[in-house]
């Protein structure tokens, strides 16, 4: 038998923790409404495809944590919240390479290919990092008493990196090559913020 003192007793009630878990929830779709807002005025079409893209992303990964029985904690809720800023970086990525290739005199069609091309070994370096911090996470989070928090956070950012990668290059790209060979497509300045024009 050993003795025990309460250093520290403290009661959470079930209300304040739904609290926090729907205040979680209202900050990610605010913080993903002005992520597209941001995106759409700055990237013009690209970025309005870009916040489609991500629209697809945020209903493919909840379909996901359903189909896997993944119970949104506060930690979930971040590392789901967290892998919306991967997702929106694979897009600004791809589409700071397309200006670039747009002011060189490239088509749009060239643009897409090249800058996708270009974009993808920074996206693979990044995700491939996150990937391994994310197993480190899960691994310490499974070894330590409550570190359930850990291992959600770990588990849902490593479901929306995946898809984010998914997303920002097969999605994003589809729906960019429907614009080649239309009139818009003539339109470089909608694919590209402060294109400048070539004297």
């Amino acid at each position: 038998p050993v003795s025990l003192k309460i250093i520290e007793d403290e009661i959470v009630s079930p209300v304040l923790g739904a609290k926090f878990v729907d205040m979680s929830v209202k900050a990610g779709i605010i913080g993903i409404a002005l992520v597209m807002l941001f995106m759409s005025l700055y990237y013009r079409l690209p970025g309005l495809i870009a916040s489609l893209s991500l629209i697809f992303y945020g209903t493919l990964v909840m379909a996901l944590f359903k189909i896997m029985s993944i119970s949104l904690t506060l930690a979930g809720i971040g590392g789901f919240v967290l892998s919306i800023g991967m997702a929106v970086d694979a897009n600004v990525l791809i589409f700071e390479r397309m200006k670039e290739e747009l002011q060189t005199g490239r088509t749009l069609g060239a643009a897409i290919n090249a800058g996708f091309n270009r974009a993808w070994t920074a996206i693979k370096d990044s995700n491939i990092t996150t990937f391994i911090v994310c197993g480190i996470l899960y691994w310490v989070g499974s070894s330590i008493t409550n570190g359930a928090p850990v291992m959600g956070f770990a588990l849902t950012l490593f479901i929306g990196v995946a898809v984010s990668m998914f997303t920002a290059i097969f999605v994003t790209r589809t729906l960019l090559y429907l614009f080649v060979g239309t009139r818009l497509a003539q339109k470089t300045n909608l694919f590209s913020p402060f294109l400048r024009r070539k004297r």
